[in-house]
Protein backbone atom coordinates (compact mmCIF):
# COMPACT_ATOMS: atom_id res chain seq x y z
CA UNK A 1 0.00 0.00 0.00
CA UNK A 2 1.37 3.63 -1.08
CA UNK A 3 1.73 6.47 1.43
CA UNK A 4 -0.76 8.99 1.47
CA UNK A 5 0.51 12.54 0.67
CA UNK A 6 -1.49 13.87 4.00
CA UNK A 7 0.08 11.34 6.10
CA UNK A 8 3.05 12.66 5.22
CA UNK A 9 1.93 16.32 5.71
CA UNK A 10 0.70 15.49 9.16
CA UNK A 11 4.52 14.21 10.48
CA UNK A 12 6.36 16.98 8.37
CA UNK A 13 3.71 19.31 10.05
CA UNK A 14 4.24 17.61 13.87
CA UNK A 15 8.13 17.27 13.45
CA UNK A 16 8.24 21.32 12.39
CA UNK A 17 11.44 23.04 11.40
CA UNK A 18 9.32 23.78 7.85
CA UNK A 19 12.16 25.49 6.65
CA UNK A 20 14.11 22.41 6.92
CA UNK A 21 12.09 19.33 6.75
CA UNK A 22 11.04 18.27 3.34
CA UNK A 23 9.96 15.28 1.46
CA UNK A 24 10.38 13.23 -1.81
CA UNK A 25 8.49 10.93 -3.01
CA UNK A 26 10.30 7.65 -3.87
CA UNK A 27 8.01 4.38 -5.31
CA UNK A 28 5.18 5.16 -3.57
CA UNK A 29 6.39 6.56 -0.53
CA UNK A 30 8.34 9.46 0.79
CA UNK A 31 11.91 10.24 1.81
CA UNK A 32 12.32 12.58 4.91
CA UNK A 33 14.98 14.93 4.63
CA UNK A 34 16.31 17.86 6.78
CA UNK A 35 18.56 20.12 4.63
CA UNK A 36 19.48 17.54 2.30
CA UNK A 37 20.12 14.74 5.04
CA UNK A 38 17.46 11.57 4.72
CA UNK A 39 16.64 10.77 7.83
CA UNK A 40 13.53 9.14 7.86
CA UNK A 41 10.69 6.93 5.17
CA UNK A 42 7.29 6.99 5.47
CA UNK A 43 6.15 3.82 3.93
CA UNK A 44 2.45 2.40 3.80
CA UNK A 45 1.84 4.93 6.38
CA UNK A 46 4.08 4.38 8.97
CA UNK A 47 7.16 6.61 10.23
CA UNK A 48 10.67 5.11 10.04
CA UNK A 49 13.53 7.07 11.49
CA UNK A 50 17.01 6.22 10.66
CA UNK A 51 18.72 4.18 13.63
CA UNK A 52 21.61 6.52 15.35
CA UNK A 53 22.64 5.12 18.61
CA UNK A 54 21.34 8.96 20.39
CA UNK A 55 17.82 7.98 18.94
CA UNK A 56 17.99 4.22 20.84
CA UNK A 57 18.70 6.63 23.94
CA UNK A 58 16.07 8.51 23.51
CA UNK A 59 13.45 6.53 22.87
CA UNK A 60 14.86 4.10 25.03
CA UNK A 61 11.59 1.07 23.87
CA UNK A 62 12.52 0.82 20.53
CA UNK A 63 11.02 -0.76 17.94
CA UNK A 64 12.26 -1.73 14.61
CA UNK A 65 11.31 -3.16 11.32
CA UNK A 66 11.87 -2.80 7.85
CA UNK A 67 10.06 0.09 5.68
CA UNK A 68 10.10 -2.23 2.79
CA UNK A 69 11.47 -5.68 1.94
CA UNK A 70 15.12 -6.19 1.95
CA UNK A 71 15.75 -2.77 4.01
CA UNK A 72 17.40 -2.20 6.93
CA UNK A 73 15.70 -2.28 9.98
CA UNK A 74 14.65 1.00 11.31
CA UNK A 75 12.83 2.95 14.24
CA UNK A 76 9.14 2.33 13.74
CA UNK A 77 7.66 5.74 15.12
CA UNK A 78 3.74 4.58 16.08
CA UNK A 79 3.27 5.39 19.26
CA UNK A 80 4.37 9.39 19.96
CA UNK A 81 3.04 10.74 16.33
CA UNK A 82 1.12 13.13 18.31
CA UNK A 83 4.03 14.60 20.89
CA UNK A 84 5.35 17.19 18.64
CA UNK A 85 8.10 17.89 20.68
CA UNK A 86 8.85 14.55 21.68
CA UNK A 87 9.25 13.67 17.53
CA UNK A 88 10.43 17.15 16.90
CA UNK A 89 13.81 15.84 19.42
CA UNK A 90 13.97 12.44 18.08
CA UNK A 91 14.54 14.19 14.76
CA UNK A 92 17.04 17.23 15.88
CA UNK A 93 19.10 13.76 17.78
CA UNK A 94 19.05 11.86 14.86
CA UNK A 95 19.80 14.44 12.16
CA UNK A 96 23.00 15.95 14.61
CA UNK A 97 24.27 12.28 14.64
CA UNK A 98 24.37 11.27 10.64
CA UNK A 99 26.86 11.83 8.59
CA UNK A 100 26.78 14.25 6.07
CA UNK A 101 25.37 12.88 2.71
CA UNK A 102 27.78 12.65 0.10
CA UNK A 103 28.23 14.88 -2.91
CA UNK A 104 26.99 13.29 -6.27
CA UNK A 105 29.87 12.83 -8.58
CA UNK A 106 28.11 15.77 -11.09
CA UNK A 107 28.21 18.11 -8.38
CA UNK A 108 31.49 17.36 -7.33
CA UNK A 109 32.52 18.41 -10.72
CA UNK A 110 30.70 21.71 -10.87
CA UNK A 111 32.77 22.36 -7.74
CA UNK A 112 36.27 22.22 -9.24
Amino acid sequence: MASEQKFVDFIIDQIGFSEQVTNKKMFGEYGLYFDNKLFGLVCDNKLFIKPTQSGREYISEVVEASPYPGAKPSFLIEEKLDDREWLRNLVKITVNELPEPKLKKSKLKDKK
